[in-house]
């Protein structure tokens, strides 16, 4: 499998996209609107919102990316960096309960860890009109194998690589040094071959078809 190189990687992602923080209310509503287009319209996991906003009580400790089209100024995902509540840092993350049986804690154990150094993504989004390809209607982002493309023909899956690296820098400002992801063993391939280092910590469970929800 042909991956490109960094460089290309870089010239490619700006030329189409620009990865935003969502720190200003303005856009922390622009992510709650793709969740809600997303989570509540396209696939059903949560119930519509009168003010069509997705949102919960992690977002006031939460960080937020937005993923902005050059061509149109369209915001076309996001994702979200959940943290330790500063005033209960021992309350357990959301992947730390829906985990809780399969988490090898001999590998490790998130509530040794100092709570304000992790966080867990969640909330990966991406907009209906930016998912066409066949199987892609029922999932909110999705990386495939064929996305890269070969030697020849190479292709880059810039829109939930690009949040995914936009939530890495914004973990980084907040001197966040361990991210904790329910995923795929697919798209952790992926995020691998960019260098990213995983450690797997659990195990298959019921709940991979929640995987993306959180």
């Amino acid at each position: 499998m042909y991956v490109p190189d960094f460089l290309n990687l870089a010239v490619g992602f700006r030329k189409y996209f620009t990865a935003v923080p969502a720190v200003t209310d303005e856009l922390k509503r622009a992510a709650y609107r793709i969740r809600h287009d997303v989570y509540c319209k396209d696939l059903g996991y949560e119930a519509l919102r009168p003010d069509e906003m997705e949102t919960d009580a992690y977002d006031a400790h939460s960080a937020h990316c937005l993923l902005q089209s050059r061509a149109n100024g369209v915001y076309v995902g996001c994702i979200r960096l959940i943290f330790a509540r500063p005033d209960d840092p021992l309350r357990p993350l959301p992947i730390e309960q829906l985990c809780e049986a399969t988490i090898n804690r001999a590998r490790v154990d998130p509530m040794k860890l100092p709570r304000d150094k992790i966080a867990e993504v969640s909330r990966l989004a991406v907009i209906s009109s930016y998912r066409r390809r066949k199987g892609e209607a029922k999932v909110p982002a999705n990386i495939n194998k064929d996305d890269f493309g070969t030697p020849d023909k190479p292709r880059f899956p810039y829109i939930p690589v690009g949040l995914y690296l936009g939530m890495m820098a914004q973990a980084r400002q907040h001197g966040i040094e361990r991210l904790l992801v329910l995923t795929q063993v697919r798209l952790a391939n992926h995020l691998s071959r960019l260098g990213v280092k995983l450690h797997r910590i659990g195990g298959a469970s019921s709940i991979a078809d929640r995987e993306y929800r959180r």
